[in-house]
């Protein structure tokens, strides 16, 4: 038993290293920084008198603006996403893959 025990730790530590490699850390530090920026970003918005309820309104009544002119701007949307995602996930990728390397 307690040969498996030690071999299952040690899988668990290999898998949670890919983890932390691919997240730039440790679970727990990420999620601190995470938690810290949060905070900061929760601040800035409630300075500038924005909501999380307010944002998520102005996305429902831009979602349905767009359904109100028509599918051709919708598809004009989807296109402009579409092109971002050109330029953003290869660079996203990239950007993951050197850090991984690290």
């Amino acid at each position: 038993m307690a040969g498996l025990g030690v071999t299952l730790q040690g899988d668990y530590g290999m898998a949670n290293g890919g983890i932390e490699r691919f997240l730039g850390g440790s679970v727990l530090s990420v999620l601190v920084r995470l938690l810290f920026i949060s905070l900061l970003v929760g601040a800035a918005m409630a300075f500038l008198g924005l909501s999380p309820t307010g944002l998520y309104e102005s996305a429902l009544r831009f979602v349905r603006s767009l359904g109100n002119l028509g599918f051709g701007a919708v598809r004009e949307v989807g296109g402009w996403a579409i092109a971002g995602a050109l330029i953003v996930v290869p660079l996203w990728l990239i950007s993951r893959l050197f850090a991984s390397k690290r």
